[in-house]
């Protein structure tokens, strides 16, 4: 029999969250310090599952995985190389595509869902 994953970031079924700050190469503003609730792993290590949470602050990103995200509160914007924006907030869901690179601010701290795929090889 398979179980459910139930992600929760309290009580039994959490896992311990792994704190962490951004490299300082890639800290644009703020502290950006994150706790991250991994409730999954699989696909021989190239799938992620699980929740994350972000402090205030504009880091550079360049992703190679693909990544999808559902805010679960809090409020985030991402701008790409080119300089579009997009504004993300409680509710909203959104891929982010490998190769996208550019920056993510936290606005107002962060807690979301997220699937992280990692490149074969």
């Amino acid at each position: 029999m398979v179980d459910l994953v139930v992600m929760k970031t309290k009580g039994k079924q959490a896992p311990q969250p792994e704190r962490a700050t951004p490299a300082a190469e890639k800290l644009i503003s703020g502290k950006a310090a994150t706790k991250t609730w991994n409730h999954f792993t699989g696909e021989d290590e190239r799938l992620y599952c699980g929740i994350w949470q972000s402090k205030k602050g504009k880091v550079k990103v360049s992703y190679d995985e693909w990544e999808f995200c559902h805010i679960i509160s809090g409020v985030a914007e991402l701008t790409n190389d080119e300089g579009k924006s997009w504004r993300f907030r409680k509710g909203d869901a959104f891929i982010i595509p490998a190769g996208f690179k550019g920056t993510w601010e936290t606005v107002k701290t962060v807690k979301k869902h997220y699937v992280i795929l990692l490149p074969k090889g």
